[in-house]
Formats: C-alpha cells, structure tokens, sequence
C-alpha cells in the first residue's frame, strides 16, 4: 500500500532485529507522552522478549512492524489483542510512528493493512482503540479510519498511572455473521 508521498507501505511481524524500534518507541519521553512516560531499558528488554515469544501468529497478541519505501525501513509499530470489554471478547489496537515519519499518511495506511488482518480473522465483531484524550492526532486517526466515539474511560496504564481515554470502536463485519 502506498502512502500520500507514493512511497510503499506495509507490515512485518515483529521479530528478535526490532529492539532498537521499541527502544525508539518506548524509551523516549515525546513517544510516550501519553502513556505515562518512557519504559527503562530493563522493561523494555522484557517487553521485546515477550512480543517476540507471542508473536507466533496463535498467541493473544499480533505485533507488526510498520515498514515504508522501497527500502522497507522501519518507522513504527502497530498491534492488536484480545481484550474483556463490557462483558464480551473484543480486540483492541494500538500503534506508533516514529516523530520523523508522523504526518505523512502512514499509520492510516497501517491501521486499513490490520484491519484488513483482522477482519480476515472473523474472530471478534469489535475493535476497540483508547487513545488518550490529549492525544490529538490519534483520536483523529480513529475518526478517520471510520471508529465510532463511544465515551471516556479512565485506564491504569501503565500500572500506577491513571489517565483518561477515549473509546473508539470499530465494527469488522455485520451482527448476521456468527462471532
């Protein structure tokens, strides 16, 4: 998939050569203003080694790695999972993109490459995302992408520090198809 400046767009499963893109992701303070500031480098080694041990395809998580160009140069991540939401099973989605590569089209193009993904699933009706309510640009993602605002809700993430988010779905396929 191309982005706005005709460069291509694409996922990779997450792997062992991604550490130093989470480190990008997670470890800097600007990345992670709105999920309550940068993981330390021992959170960050263990959150790569489990994305790498879940990431078979079967697990509870799918992680990808958001490539753009020719080059297939890593700018971001993008992520979905299953979650227990208001009484049922849901998937709920999460991404970034590197400050460098912000602006130019390509977590769209990410978030309609896995939606694709999991629609192809049929697992689950809804996908859910819970940007902050400061986070500007990703609530407006979600609006773009076609996600429906539903409320706020206040989340511990990561534990010990509250914030408020906004709750947007998405429904994958009609209620005619059996979950």
């Amino acid at each position: 998939m191309d982005n706005d400046q005709g460069g291509k767009i694409d996922l990779r499963p997450y792997s062992e050569g991604d550490f130093l893109l989470l480190e990008q992701l997670l470890g800097d303070p600007v990345m992670t203003e709105y999920l309550g500031g940068p993981e330390s480098p021992d959170k960050l080694r263990q959150r790569h080694d489990r994305f790498v041990a879940e990431n078979s395809g079967k697990g509870p998580i799918r992680i990808f790695v958001i490539t753009a160009g020719p080059e297939n140069v890593a700018v971001g991540s993008i992520a979905y999972w299953e979650r227990e939401w208001q009484g049922r099973t849901v998937w709920e989605t999460g991404w970034s993109v590197l400050p460098r590569f912000q602006g130019q089209g390509i977590a769209t193009k990410a978030l309609q490459l896995m939606r694709n993904r999991v629609q192809g699933e049929r697992k689950h009706r809804f996908i859910h995302a819970f940007p902050s309510i400061d986070n500007g640009p990703s609530n407006a993602l979600c609006r773009k992408a076609g996600f429906t605002l539903q409320k706020e809700n206040e989340f511990e993430y990561p534990p010990g520090h509250f914030m408020r988010c906004n709750d947007w779905c998405l429904e994958l396929f009609s209620s005619e198809v059996k979950e």
